[in-house]
This record gives structure tokens, C-alpha cells and sequence, in this order.
């Protein structure tokens, strides 16, 4: 008897853990989403966002074997008890352009969820539940649809969203 795995849905999180001296700004990542908002422009490179771009594709690659490359970012806040309508960042009319992963990192968050929705085989639209929190990320398949929860009453929170796609074919 033999077996051969298909396909794989791999759901990646945990900390961001920089060396001391090195910590990622998150208070200038959440100025700078502001910023791209009010300008209406798309989010600017910074050393915060280098650093976390940079400590994510590394991990991926020592850790998973898994090697990216960054295709898109922006931030996002969200307003007290506001729930996002269902989100998925792939163009089915582009799937050649469209990014593998989505990366979601708690700037500023408090008493946030995601929730991923996948499929299982004949067990269709099941959802999994991850808080999200200051300095922690999750990252899935960009083909998964989520949708942001922020379930407390008095502040906004700040999301970073980045896209990754696969290096190799």
C-alpha cells in the first residue's frame, strides 16, 4: 500500500522575535498606516517594515523550507466591534500575478481575531479561530477567504497585511 499527500493547507504563526536592539517600531508601522490612509496612497517601505518583512521570509526559509518573496503590503485599522466582510487577496481572473500566502501582524491590537475558512475534503466551509495580538502573525494561503474581528469596544487596531508568493514554481 502506498500513500501520496495531494495537496496541503499549511497555516503558519507565532511570535516575531527580534534580537534585542533590533525590535521592530511598531508604533511607526501604525503611523505609517495612518498615513497611507490619509494620503491615499499605497504603504511606503520603512526600516519597521523591513525588519519584519525580512525576520518573516527568513524564518519561513530556515524553519519550513519554505522560500518567498514579498509581492504586496499595506496596513489596516479597524474600528471598535467592526467586523470586515469576507476578504481573500487573489484575482481569479489573474491566478499567473496572484500571491500564495497572506501574512496578517498585530501592530496594535487588542482583543482581535481572524478566521480562515478552508475546506476539508467533503467537510466544506469550516473556520479556524486565531486571536490575533500585538507583535504575533498568521499566515495561510491567499486563496483562503477571513474575515477580521475586532471585538472590543474603545480603540482601533492596526493590521499589517502582506502578500508572499512562492520562489520556486
Amino acid at each position: 500500500m502506498q500513500k501520496q499527500i495531494l495537496t496541503e493547507q499549511a497555516i503558519y504563526f507565532g511570535d516575531v522575535k527580534m534580537p534585542k536592539g533590533f525590535e521592530i517600531e511598531r508604533d511607526v508601522l501604525t503611523l505609517d498606516t495612518f498615513l497611507s490612509d490619509l494620503r491615499n496612497k499605497d504603504f511606503e517601505w520603512s526600516p519597521s517594515f523591513g525588519k519584519l518583512n525580512t525576520y518573516v521570509i527568513e524564518h519561513l526559509k530556515v524553519k519550513h523550507n519554505l522560500a518567498v518573496y514579498n509581492k504586496n503590503t499595506w496596513g489596516n485599522f479597524y474600528k471598535p466591534n467592526e467586523t470586515t466582510p469576507p476578504l481573500i487577496n487573489v484575482n481569479y481572473n489573474n491566478l499567473m500575478d496572484a500571491p500564495d500566502y497572506t501574512l496578517l501582524y498585530g501592530i496594535a491590537v487588542e482583543d482581535c481575531t481572524v478566521t480562515i475558512r478552508y475546506d476539508d475534503n467533503r467537510k466544506k466551509g469550516r473556520n479556524w479561530n486565531i486571536p490575533i495580538t500585538n507583535n504575533k502573525f498568521v499566515m495561510f494561503p491567499s486563496t483562503n477567504i477571513y474575515y477580521i474581528t475586532n471585538k472590543q469596544k474603545n480603540i482601533l487596531n492596526f493590521i499589517q497585511t502582506i502578500t508572499y508568493a512562492n520562489l520556486a514554481p
